[in-house]
């Protein structure tokens, strides 16, 4: 109950004009579904879905925000169905929660397309209402926020997914208090040696800096109350993440960066911003380059400033921000300052404020055409969250464009038409290239043929955009029909059997699929078509196929041999008592040793409960043990080696590389022979190369007499390695 009264008081002082009683309906509802549930850090789960709520709350956000808020984690989590949350709480709550709600009933081929199917989920969800996002986004926060209770692979993941997706996201909402937070804590879990350098550093110097500051602040309100406009004037010190990737990225030195502290001087006009930048430069002289126009020109994100650097008369330059009330709610709270849900805002507010978004329905469109989570990943991660360049038309229209664009990226974003027909473009008046990298301001004019023979493969390497490269990517697929696809593939073909190689096996589609992501195309017509066109060397693409080929081949004789295996293991006695292992404290347990790593007395051991067979036995070091999922660590169970049963033998494997020569499997046993080890079973594959891989099955007491074994059987002639085999 205290934790609830608590909650409500916050909520009131936040904002008064909350609908209380909804949002109280919600709380007991999370409270009554959550029961019993804990966090890592050992306190209620609840405490964090009210922690998310007073965090929406801070960012001003509506009711149903809030409410979404509380029961974020309840449908996925709890016995709570969608339907009763639609029935409780209205279609809008349940669409908010459904669009945070994760993936967890499907069953994802990896890691990198859990994710990616995740954030494509989420931004259809935030196409609809961008309030997703933000619950997500507080989600994070708090999250991160108590991180410290995670493992630390754990604490690594996290930190970086919010460095690569969730803090750019912030950024491009504009929620900057948010994306500070989210950032500084990050690079203190992922690189705190650095993070605490960094701390000390600043810290040294502090109160030198303030000092400076309050004398700057004191100077320009004398010559502001000159002018007898309201503001207010504070002092900004940059927060640690952005300090840090300076120094790391700039390789600059802390003495080196300009905007370390800056002066924030809030007016209530943008006439009275432009005021007080006449007076700022005739107090001290600005550093030419430093001066940004935001509010002409504003962010993305609806961020609006006046940026100057200036040198201060002690010689130590320091920037100083100009901006007008409402814009500096807009600097701090992004999207959520101008919340289109809250009352009186109009219809053509809404409408502005649908346009900042366009990149959500842009991400939409070419996320469509991306079935590689991997490359789902890399575009949105390098166009979504780049930095930006603002470029004009000739006729004086803004064009936002990533960071590092070309004359290829500026005309796709005009119109397609002209995309495929661009031969050259004019910057400020020059004649440039194709592959030309567009600066801020520049005014830029694309030229145009109708003889040109339109995109080729090369472009998509000189395409920055995830716009220019889906739309090349779209314009060679078409064109794939054509001449060049037919002769490619022939030449591929013949290529290859003028090689001795059989086309036919080399020449799957799986294999040329793989290729042709791996050369950045969109499919295998896109691959044969550069080859037709010249745009790929021959040898390069068989060299690939025929790595990808040897590649499937090894893992098939590795599947046959693991069968192989297993049904030769099917013929032997099973070990029950007789395993030489024993489970601490529990008696009568069928224990069975693991064939993914065959365990020897002398190898540290762990047990695993299986489902209806018993303890199955692993090297601590197994590769399957050491790759579980955290919830099926919890089967894990202590086991030991029994010393009363130290003369028991067990299986193990031995794999060996060597020339393939007359009598090498008769020195092998020979080896074996003299050792008095047992020979179980033995599997042998030869390759063209005249190298054979043989595994033996050995019987063996213990990890001495394999590393005996193993030293012996190296100094066979031919035989190149030895080692012990995990499957």
């Amino acid at each position: 109950m205290e934790l609830k009264e608590r909650f409500l008081n916050d909520l009131q002082q936040i904002n008064p004009n909350l609908d209380l009683a909804l949002i109280e309906r919600a709380y007991e509802t999370a409270e009554r579904y959550h029961e019993g549930q804990l966090r890592k850090s050992g306190e209620p789960y609840l405490v964090h879905p009210v922690e998310v709520a007073k965090i929406l709350a801070e960012l001003g956000m509506d009711e149903n925000t809030l409410v979404a808020g509380l029961l974020h984690d309840t449908v996925e989590d709890t016995s709570y169905s969608e339907e009763a949350l639609k029935a409780d709480f209205g279609e809008e709550v349940a669409l908010l929660v459904d669009g945070v709600t994760k993936l967890g009933t499907l069953v994802y081929e990896s890691k990198e397309e859990r994710q990616a199917e995740n954030l494509r989920k989420m931004f259809l969800a935030m196409s609809k209402d961008i309030r997703v996002l933000i619950i997500k986004l507080s989600d994070r926060l708090h999250n991160l926020r108590t991180i410290n209770y995670m493992n630390e692979d754990q604490i690594r993941e996290k930190c970086k997914e919010t460095l690569e997706i969730y803090a750019p996201l912030a950024s491009r909402l504009g929620i900057y208090t948010m994306k500070f937070e989210l950032e500084d804590i990050a690079l203190k879990q992922l690189d705190p040696e650095a993070y605490y350098d960094l701390v000390s550093q600043v810290k040294t110097k502090k109160h030198q800096r303030e000092d400076n500051i309050n004398k700057v602040i004191s100077e320009i309100k004398e010559s502001l109350n000159e002018l007898n406009i309201k503001y207010d004037i504070t002092g900004r010190s940059k927060h640690f993440y952005s300090i840090y990737r300076k120094m790391k990225y700039q390789n600059k030195q802390l003495e080196e960066i300009f905007d370390l502290t800056a002066i924030r001087i809030i007016v209530e006009s943008v006439k009275d911003c432009y005021a007080v930048l006449g007076i700022v430069h005739t107090m001290w002289k600005p550093i030419p380059g430093r001066f940004k126009d935001y509010i002409a020109m504003p962010k993305p994100n609806r961020y609006q400033s006046l940026h100057t650097t200036v040198i201060g008369d002690s010689g130590e330059p320091f920037e100083i921000q100009i901006r007008t009330y409402e814009m500096h709610r807009i600097a701090e709270y992004g999207i959520a300052a101008h919340w289109k849900y809250k009352e009186g805002v109009s219809e053509n507010r809404e409408d502005r404020d649908e346009g900042k978004l366009a990149w959500l329905r842009q991400t939409l469109e070419w996320q469509k055409d991306l079935n590689d989570p991997k490359e789902f990943m890399e575009t949105l991660k390098v166009d979504l969250f780049s930095n930006q360049v603002f470029v004009f038309t000739p006729k004086g229209d803004v064009i936002e464009l990533p960071a590092g664009s070309t004359p290829l990226d500026f005309a796709f974003k005009i119109h397609s038409a002209i995309g495929v027909k661009c031969i050259g473009a004019k910057v400020n008046g020059k004649m440039v290239p194709i592959d030309h990298t567009l600066r801020n301001g520049n005014i830029v004019e694309i030229v145009t043929s109708s003889n040109s023979k339109g995109p080729s493969i090369d472009w998509l390497k000189i395409a920055q955009s995830s716009n220019a490269r889906n739309k090349i990517r779209g314009w060679l697929k078409k064109e794939s029909k054509s001449d060049n696809t037919d002769k490619g593939r022939e030449m591929l073909e013949k290529y290859a059997k003028r090689k001795g190689y059989d086309s036919q096996q080399i020449l799957k589609g799986q294999y040329i699929n793989k290729c042709a992501k791996a050369l950045h195309l969109a499919s295998a017509d896109d691959l044969y078509t550069a080859i037709g066109s010249g745009g790929v060397l021959l040898s390069k693409v068989v060299t690939m196929l025929l790595s990808y080929y040897h590649d499937e081949k090894q893992s098939e004789l590795r599947r046959k041999e693991k069968s192989e295996q297993a049904e030769e293991s099917k013929k032997k006695v099973k070990r029950k008592e007789q395993t030489g292992v024993t489970v601490k404290g529990v008696d009568n347990l069928l224990i069975r040793f693991s064939k993914c790593c065959n365990p020897v007395p002398g190898d540290e051991i762990v047990g695993f409960i299986t489902k209806g067979r018993g303890i199955s036995v692993h090297r601590k070091d197994c590769i399957n043990v050491l790759t579980l999922p955290e919830e099926e660590r919890q089967r894990f169970i202590e086991v030991e080696w029994d010393k009363q049963k130290e003369n028991m033998s067990y299986d193990t494997d031995i794999n060996i590389l060597a020339e393939d020569r007359k009598g090498l499997f008769s020195d092998l046993s020979r080896v074996c022979e003299d050792m008095d080890v047992h020979i179980a079973g033995v599997n042998a594959k030869s390759a063209k190369d005249g190298i054979v891989n043989i595994t033996m099955t050995l019987s063996i007491s213990n990890t001495s007499q394999i590393e005996k074994i193993l030293r012996s059987l190296r100094g066979v002639p031919g035989v190149a390695d030895v080692y012990r085999a995990i499957i």
